[in-house]
């Protein structure tokens, strides 16, 4: 019976195939085989030892439930691999396994899964890339009200949203791609690390196994992979996690009752509430928030997984059976949560024009300040007028550029046309051609992938 919702709930069925025990027990089975064809290749063992290892170690013939057994027996689960692996080859069995340590294996193993896990994420990510780039096209001049400290303050566009989650999500892609070289290494340096299991043929042999599984050597290892390695991965997904949880609590906050100017996708038998029929929460939004505190706190083992005993101890184990699979799944949940919500976002464009007009034109108060600079006043005179007049028109409940024609000090310096001027819609800056240039930077990107692929 499953216990974890990462199980039943959370992740997809194909990030979940990929941390299944029968799986892992492969990817193991996978770093036997290949240590057995590069002792062969350096002529350590018969070339035939090699080809029966090679077609035996499969889970067809090493069945998880024989190593589960000998590993309740034994209570060591690589010996258990290894004695089950050895088993179905017969007479080659006895060339298993030949000058590796546990973690040889299990490192290796572990990279593998880590491989096929990002390439996942990474799939995710460039989807969703996709979709906040026409998003932001779309919305590039949908000019909504811009907050600072929870409160209005300058107009500003939803397609300045969208962009700045996308050069995000851009930036995320980039730290994979560099961080692959580093994380995905694996290692046959025996025990401590020092090869002497391997003799002179150590480090060729090494070389032959990564080559083999596609992977990168370690340059150096006491017995494992250092976990800074480790460490340096769980941060880098927590860190994607804390952007999708930056844009699902922006949608959140967007989709509240008072402001409501957009929303995620409401199915239309989806129910908000068992008492409240005419609820329409943000759960997917939540979910995605809620999702990444578990991930934030499993940065903290990782790091704490970096300093063990001397060459090694095994406190760092137990950690990473939960830790690796419960990120990646619980990330893969986050990612395809968002990208459901940003396919589907509903958008309010009358409540985007409410707000943006809520506060009677109090928004407008910097570019009166700036237009009578513009006209010659000193910008520090300019800022207390502008302030005296907010203020009144603030407790006066009126619009800010009506007061502002009446003062005889600012019409000194402002004509009618002026002031037809200080509209929300016409003080978005630079926005329109911001956004161009991330949209422009992320095509050229997606043209250089395509050519490599």
């Amino acid at each position: 019976m499953a216990v974890h919702p990462i199980d039943y709930r959370y992740g997809s069925e194909e990030m979940r195939k990929i941390w299944e025990e029968e799986n892992k027990l492969q990817k193991l089975l996978d770093a036997e085989a290949a240590l057995a064809r590069a002792h062969a290749k350096v002529g350590n063992i018969p070339k035939k030892s090699a080809e029966v290892i090679s077609e035996k170690a499969n889970t067809k013939y090493v069945k998880l439930e024989r190593v589960k057994e000998i590993e309740g027996e034994i209570h060591h689960d690589i010996m258990a691999v290894v004695k089950a692996l050895s088993k179905v080859c017969g007479e080659h069995g006895k060339y298993v396994h030949l000058g590796a340590t546990s973690n040889d294996i299990i490192d290796t193993a572990n990279a593998l899964l880590i491989k096929d896990s990002l390439e996942i994420v990474l799939k995710d990510l460039r989807e969703l890339r996709t979709i906040l780039k026409e998003l932001a096209k779309e919305h590039k001049y949908t000019v909504c009200i811009g907050r600072t400290h929870g409160q209005h303050a300058v107009p500003t566009t939803y397609g300045m949203k969208f962009a700045i989650w996308l050069d995000e999500i851009q930036r995320h892609i980039e730290r994979i791609e560099q961080a692959k070289e580093r994380i995905l290494v694996g290692q046959m340096s025996g025990a401590v690390g020092t090869m002497a299991s391997f003799g002179e043929k150590g480090l060729h042999i090494q070389r032959l196994v990564m080559e083999d599984l596609g992977l990168k050597p370690a340059r150096i290892s006491n017995q494992i992979i250092q976990r800074d390695i480790y460490a340096e991965l769980v941060m880098i997904l927590a860190l994607i996690a804390s952007t999708l949880d930056k844009m699902a609590l922006e949608i959140r906050n967007l989709q509240r009752t008072e402001i409501l100017e957009v929303s995620e996708p409401f199915g239309k038998k989806q129910v908000g509430s068992s008492t409240m029929p005419h609820k329409r929460n943000p759960i997917r939004s939540e979910k995605i928030c809620g999702l990444a505190r578990i991930i934030y706190s499993n940065v903290i083992p990782a790091l704490l997984n970096n300093p063990l005993w001397h060459e090694r101890d095994l406190t760092n184990s137990s950690v990473e059976r939960v830790i690796l699979p419960e990120t990646f799944m619980l990330l893969d949940e986050m990612l395809k949560n968002m990208k459901k919500v940003l396919s589907g976002l509903e958008f309010f464009p009358e409540n985007i024009k409410r707000n943006l007009y809520l506060t009677n034109n109090l928004i407008m108060a910097e570019p009166l300040m700036l237009k009578l600079t513009e006209k010659g006043m000193g910008r520090q005179e300019a800022h207390e007028i502008v302030r005296q007049i907010a203020m009144k028109a603030f407790y006066e409940k009126r619009d800010l550029i009506e007061v502002a024609k009446e003062n005889e000090v600012v019409r000194e310096y402002l004509d009618d046309r002026d002031f037809k001027e200080l509209r929300p819609e016409n003080y978005i800056g630079l926005a329109p051609q911001i956004i161009d240039g991330v949209i422009q930077y992320i095509e050229e990107i997606e043209q250089k992938e395509a050519r490599r692929s």
